[in-house]
């Protein structure tokens, strides 16, 4: 009798084999304070949503021309923006800190891109 013995596979053989979804996507536009708090509030249920952070990958793109009318009316970045950036890496135990693209284009303050695998 000929018996093969079940090995269990490796993490570059699962990584293959799981699927990758479509990415989830918002926008934000209005007062930059108010834009990082609704991000990280989305972020939180985006996480309750998918049940497993290490399998995420988080984008924010930044709108520089509207980041910069925010400014020339008043807004302050810092230190928001850094609170914000901690906040997304260590609160929600990202396993890598959301990329920050910068935009040259007009649009929404803020867009936020969440990628994963199931």
């Amino acid at each position: 009798m000929n018996r093969r013995l079940a090995r269990e596979p490796d993490k570059r053989e699962l990584a293959r084999t799981q699927k990758v979804e479509a990415p989830l996507v918002w926008t934000f536009d209005g007062a930059f304070a108010t834009c990082l708090y609704d991000i990280e509030d989305t972020m939180r249920r985006a996480i309750v949503q998918l049940g497993d952070v290490s399998r995420i990958a988080v984008l924010i793109e930044l709108s520089l021309p509207a980041l910069s009318a925010r400014v020339a009316s008043g807004d302050a970045i810092q230190p928001a923006w850094g609170r914000f950036l901690d906040a997304l890496t260590w609160r929600y135990g990202l396993p890598d800190p959301p990329r920050v693209r910068h935009l040259e284009t007009r649009g929404p303050l803020a867009t936020l891109v969440i990628a994963y695998r199931s």
